[in-house]
This record gives structure tokens, C-alpha cells and sequence, in this order.
């Protein structure tokens, strides 16, 4: 049973997180043979402030760069 942890910066809809999932399911099943019913996956969303990029909290580097 594949478990699949996807951690992405908090800010993606609803819509994209399902995509998401899709996508990673049906890369399990073609790739390896999974069952998708077989197939868990788990979205963490984390504030930009708890994520480092860089050397920098990727907050602080999208200011730097002018993003967000």
C-alpha cells in the first residue's frame, strides 16, 4: 500500500489539490502496478513562514524577489 506525503506551501485550491491527487494515483498505478484503492496520499500545507528556500523563510525570499 503506497503512502504518499506531499508537502506544498499553503495557497492551492481545492481543484489543484485534486489534481493533485489524480495525478499521483494514476503515476502509481501506471508506473507500478498500484491499486488505487491501495493508494493513500496526504496533503501538508505549511505557511510560507515555516519553510526555508534558499537560506532564507520562503516568505522573506518572495519579498526579496519581488513575489507576493
Amino acid at each position: 500500500m503506497p503512502y504518499v506525503n506531499v508537502q506544498i506551501t499553503k495557497g492551492a485550491t481545492r481543484d489543484q489539490k485534486s489534481a493533485i491527487v489524480r495525478d499521483v494515483t494514476q503515476s502509481l498505478v501506471r508506473e507500478l502496478g498500484k491499486k488505487p484503492d491501495h493508494i493513500h496520499i496526504v496533503i501538508q500545507e505549511i505557511e510560507e513562514s515555516n519553510w526555508g528556500f534558499s537560506g532564507q523563510l520562503t516568505d522573506d525570499w518572495k519579498k526579496s524577489q519581488g513575489i507576493g
